[in-house]
């Protein structure tokens, strides 16, 4: 396996990835909207934001990261409203689109997803991630609370299916 940003012609595999995973659990694709990022990982995920995919041996896409980073949140331990969005204060990027293949859990592929994704954000001086997750991907909040995250609190994603999710926060700082 191996982890790589992202490059033009890794749409189809991205979007392969995170659409397994939705029909695992029975949720709405909506790749005109919700999920029209995966169609131009360029344009979506250009610098400073970053989007890394994982790759097989033989070169097939079996999982996915991004982050996005922003200007720097109120300092603080709460979830506020953000141009229409609940955020976690003192937060300067967020985990997005961490999914691995439903064939490819338990192989280190998630871990090694969201390693890329810390190390990046800290190479960029960021201090405090933003993790919102679907409450029902117990395996990946255990991941996140393994590396030290709190749940802060919760909200409904602006997802078609408006699923709950926890909102957790990891700081960045050694």
């Amino acid at each position: 396996m191996r982890i790589r940003t992202a490059a033009r012609g890794d749409e189809p595999g991205a979007a392969f990835v995170v659409k397994a995973v939705y029909d695992e659990y029975g949720f709405t694709w909506d790749p005109e909207d919700y999920h029209k990022d995966l169609y131009d990982l360029e344009e979506y995920y250009a610098s400073p934001h970053r989007f890394f995919v994982a790759e097989s041996e033989d070169g097939t896409v079996v999982g996915t990261s991004a982050l996005h980073i922003f200007p720097r949140l109120p300092d603080g331990d709460e979830i506020e409203e953000v141009e229409g969005y609940r955020r976690i204060l003192g937060c300067d990027c967020a985990l997005e689109r961490l999914y691995v293949h439903p064939d490819h859990r338990r192989s280190g592929v998630g871990g090694a997803l969201l390693q890329a994704v810390l190390d990046y954000a800290t190479d960029r001086g960021c201090v405090a991630m933003e993790i919102w997750s679907d409450k029902r991907f117990e395996q990946a909040h255990r991941l996140y609370q393994r590396l030290g995250a709190r749940v802060i609190g919760d909200r409904i994603c602006h997802d078609p299916d408006q699923s709950p999710e926890w909102g957790l926060k990891l700081s960045l700082q050694k």
